[in-house]
Parts: structure tokens; sequence; C-alpha cells
């Protein structure tokens, strides 16, 4: 492939850690200059979103964004992404990350607590849900002094899960109920936990909505998410309206999306 063949350049604008974001934007923006083509900045949680949405066929579903970064209830509504739940304070993924060094297993540590958990069994976490919101800092405190206390591994790993999990499920089936949706999609690297999908499947089944999983391949960060949000933001004729080459903070509910009707 030559870059005569190429008609946009697209590149994760936020939200994110500032320096990999300026990298990424100065690189992208050469190449746009240098090769003279479209430049569009992409917001990062749009892209797994719409991942998701591509390899799955969901058509509108709830959206259970999880990783190292991002925890949160997102569905499409009234012309944009609304954020109907999110983490009051670290995400998911980055619970389980602290706890795995905490335990000395290889990153990434989600993979591994999902590997103790299968021999564990259940041992009290703190239950933090607000509304439609979750807390998970102390969750990952309590389970830290656990594993200094002399508590298993594999009974912290099983009930980190079994918590944390439940309480995804309660306000994902709260925004199910709330939005009328009949779908639901799983998006980021958490959603390649098995327990996870079983647990959220179940919800579905009793409410009688589809549940969907992003493909393990395109559910951590990767750049075909990015560049089928630039092609649909191009296509539709979206235009940025930040001035900035980059927007750390950059929320979903806050971009325009131009290619939903």
């Amino acid at each position: 492939m030559k870059f005569e063949d190429i008609d946009i350049i697209a590149y994760s604008a936020g939200p994110g850690l500032p320096l990999p974001l300026i990298i990424t934007a100065d690189f992208a923006i050469e190449l746009a200059k240098k090769y003279k083509k479209s430049l569009i900045p992409v917001n990062h949680c749009c892209g797994h979103l719409e991942i998701g949405k591509l390899m799955t066929n969901a058509k509108d579903p709830i959206f259970v964004y999880l990783s190292g970064g991002n925890t949160q209830i997102i569905a499409f509504v009234e012309g944009r992404y609304r954020i109907f739940g999110e983490t009051e304070d670290i995400p998911i993924g980055n619970c389980f990350d602290v706890i795995a060094r905490e335990m000395n297993l290889p990153m990434p540590g989600g993979p591994e607590i999902e590997k103790l958990a299968k021999n564990g069994k259940y041992v009290k976490l703190p239950y933090v849900v607000k509304g439609m919101d979750v807390s998970y800092s102390g969750i990952q405190t309590a389970a830290i002094n656990l594993l200094k206390r002399g508590v298993p591994k594999e009974d912290i790993a099983y009930s980190l899960q079994e918590t944390c999990f439940a309480m995804l499920v309660e306000v994902t089936e709260r925004a199910l109920a709330h939005t009328g949706k009949s779908e639901v999609l799983l998006v980021g690297g958490v959603a390649a936990n098995k327990r996870l999908q079983e647990m959220m499947k179940k919800m579905c089944e009793e409410r009688g909505a589809k549940m969907f999983v992003v493909p393990k391949e395109y559910s951590c960060d990767n750049g075909v998410m990015i560049a089928w949000v630039g092609l649909l933001a191009y296509k539709s004729g979206w235009k940025s309206s930040f001035k900035d080459k980059i927007f750390q903070k950059w929320r979903i509910d806050e971009v325009e999306i131009t290619w939903i009707k």
C-alpha cells in the first residue's frame, strides 16, 4: 500500500496521558502535511464503541466500556453518546492491575486475576454503587489489606471479580431499564473476562436483551478502531470543535456524533 492510496489520517486526540497523545498527534500532523491528506482527530472512547458495533453487528446497545483507564456505562440518546454511569475514582482495569502487582503477578493483571479466581472462595469486600456510579478505590484498599493479613490470593481474586462485576451488572441493568434498549455490548480490555461475560449474559437473558462482546483482538487499544472512527467522521462531514491538536480530558459526551442518524 502506498500513501497515494490513503485519503485520510486519523489519530487519537484524547482522552489520555498528554505525552503519548502529543507524540502521536505530531506524527499524524507531519504525515498529513507531507502527503497533503485530510486529518481527523478521533475521540479514543468512540473508537472502542464503534469498533465494538462494527465487529458484533450490535445496532443500538448499552455500552459497558471497561479498561485500565475507563469504566463507563454509555448509550446513544438524543444525538450523542451519553454517560449513564461511571467510576467515581479509579477504573476497574487499574484496580485489578494494582492488586495484581501487590500479588507479584505479571502485567496486565486482569487475566492473571481471572486465572486465580477459578480456585477461590468468597471473602467480604465493599460493594459500592451510588445511583448509576461505582467506586473501586475502597475495594482496592480492602483487597490489599486482606492480602497483607494472609488471605489466599485465590480468595481475593475470586471475591474481587464477583463484587466488581456484580456492581457493573447492577448499573447496566438499570441503564437498560431507563433507556428501553435491548442490547448490551462489552468493550475495552476488561470485556475479555469470561466471568464478567457470564454474569452480564445472565442478566440480559432475564431481561430479554441480547449481549455482545467485542472480539478479543479489538478489545484493547488498537489502530483499527481509530481509523474506523476517522472514516465515519470524515464521510459524515464531522469537524473538530477544539483548536488544540490534543484534548486530554475529551469526554465522549462532548463529541458531536454526525455519523449516526
